[in-house]
């Protein structure tokens, strides 16, 4: 699968997100050979987590697949917002070789929006980071979700 198509999933597990009430963000962990290992929405208001980010959900679950223990070598994290400085880490931490996002978030981005924690040359491992895959969509959804929670 390639990161444009996993976007797509990840799109669609973020509208599931909004429809229980969390803040639509989906996240895919594609393996070396762009097989699907693991995916996850939000559901930190589901779950009542304040760890429950999309991304620490699929990593987790990729990491009890893969087959390396909680390291993630070679594998690609596709996310539609840009992770948080939480999220980044798990990223590090997990070995990823490739962040890839949608759209990006300057209030709390952390993948080289507010912070850059991914390609941070004080850490043990840099994954590379692709930005703006299908960032209008990802950011309408975003957009979408909060005008309605607002009201507007």
């Amino acid at each position: 699968m390639t990161p444009d198509e996993a976007m797509g999933r990840a799109l669609e597990l973020a509208a599931d997100a909004a429809g229980w009430g969390d803040t639509p963000i989906g996240a895919v962990v594609l393996g070396p050979d762009g097989a699907v290992l693991a995916e996850a929405a939000n559901e930190r208001e589901r779950d009542g987590d304040p760890t429950a980010h999309a991304e620490v959900l699929a990593l987790r679950a990729a990491a009890r697949v893969h087959g390396d223990g909680w390291r993630l070598t070679g594998c690609t994290l596709v996310v539609t917002l840009e992770p948080c400085t939480m999220c980044a880490g798990a990223a590090v931490l997990s070995r990823v070789g490739r962040v890839v996002y949608g759209a990006a978030d300057p209030k709390a981005g952390a993948a080289g929006s507010l912070w850059d924690v991914v390609r941070d040359r004080r850490l043990n491992h840099r994954p590379q980071v692709q930005a703006g895959v299908r960032e209008e969509e990802c950011a309408t959804l975003l957009r979408a979700f909060f005008r309605a929670r607002r009201g507007l």
